[in-house]
């Protein structure tokens, strides 16, 4: 243990900053675990255990610019492994607290950028806020500027903010390429503001974690990817990644349901046949309205609205077509309404 040790606590207590006191209480008991004190080192974490848990949702602001979110209530985030080790390295990035906090999530729309966000806040125990960069833009010349310059004046004034995690959703809305856009000197200065801003950032609030969204990677100025620490590409789902969050959602949805008989089999048929499966928040959309806006009458009804949101013109295809794309006869009976027997007949019609 150093002497900065002692020092931070100090310091931390005295700044009521509850989470650092308890990281760094945390790292001091780690120290003498090594060391071989366990004894000193479960008596440290048993202090700590009796203290109040510390709540970053606690941390009310009064801004123009910033909204803070709730992370106490979100539903499970289901990611491509990929990705989720991508998230992981962020929450190890912050805890070597070597100066990595600027990074940017990038990825169609859909893809789970923001709830990634909203997560990494929670896994962090910070408090979220997001910047509302739609009410930056002004058409008055000059005045987006200073509205930018306030909304980091604000990041800075908030309190505790060593314990606060910021999020420029869609942040191409104000950083789109400056050598491409139609209005290059606007856009120019509005980048710079931003570049400026970003890098006074770094210099005064290097412990605040900063999270950047956007849909139109190509598009983004590429001095200002220059400043994220690191570019987490949210494009790398498969095929099965998807039908498995699929399954999720129908399973989720389907139980509040009376009257469906849930039929995960032929919904992952489906999902199979779908040429290109659209990413996990319009996959959601397109479950759920499938649920909800079917007949209460057709216990099947749900999977015919749902093959036409995913492929479409179910009640133009022959019987025939659904076979040779894969569908058993009882499959088909299902998707189309006729017997059994009508569907078996008509198909060795065709054979003949």
């Amino acid at each position: 243990m150093k002497k900065k040790n002692i020092l931070n606590l100090i310091k931390y207590h005295v700044e009521k900053n509850d989470s650092a006191f308890r990281n760094e209480s945390i790292s001091i008991a780690r120290y003498f675990d090594s060391i071989g004190d366990q004894d000193l080192a479960e008596y440290i974490l048993g202090l700590l255990s009796e203290l109040p848990q510390f709540s970053p949702q606690n941390l009310e602001v009064n801004s123009e610019f910033l909204e803070q979110l709730d992370t106490t209530k979100l539903e499970p985030l289901h990611l491509p492994i990929e990705i989720v080790n991508d998230i992981k390295g962020i929450i190890n990035a912050v805890g070597h607290n070597v100066g990595i906090n600027k990074f940017l999530f990038e990825g169609y729309p859909g893809s789970g950028k923001t709830e990634a966000a909203k997560q990494v806040a929670r896994l962090l125990n910070r408090s979220l806020y997001r910047v509302d960069l739609e009410s930056l833009i002004d058409s008055k010349l000059g005045k987006t500027n200073k509205n930018i310059i306030q909304v980091f004046d604000e990041i800075h004034s908030l309190p505790n903010a060593r314990q606060a995690v910021i999020l420029f959703d869609e942040i191409d809305i104000i950083a789109l390429d400056r050598v491409n856009s139609n209005d290059v000197r606007e856009m120019g200065r509005v980048t710079s503001t931003i570049l400026r801003e970003l890098d006074r950032l770094s210099d005064i609030n290097k412990d605040i974690i900063l999270i950047a969204t956007t849909n139109l990677f190509n598009n983004f100025d590429k001095a200002l990817l220059r400043r994220f620490d690191a570019t987490i590409n949210f494009n790398r789902y498969t095929k099965e990644d998807l039908i498995e969050i699929s399954e999720f959602y129908f399973s989720s949805f389907i139980k509040n349901f009376k009257g469906l008989t849930k039929d995960i089999r032929l919904l992952r048929k489906i999902l199979k046949v779908s040429e290109k499966l659209p990413y996990p928040g319009e996959l959601k959309n397109i479950i759920k309205t499938s649920i909800a806006f079917s007949d209460v009458s057709s216990e099947y009804d749900y999977l015919k609205r749902l093959y036409n949101a995913l492929i479409g013109k179910l009640e133009q295809k022959d019987i025939s077509d659904l076979h040779l794309e894969g569908f058993t006869v009882r499959e088909i009976e299902k998707l189309k309404g006729e017997s059994k027997s009508t569907v078996s007949r008509k198909l060795q019609k065709e054979v003949v």
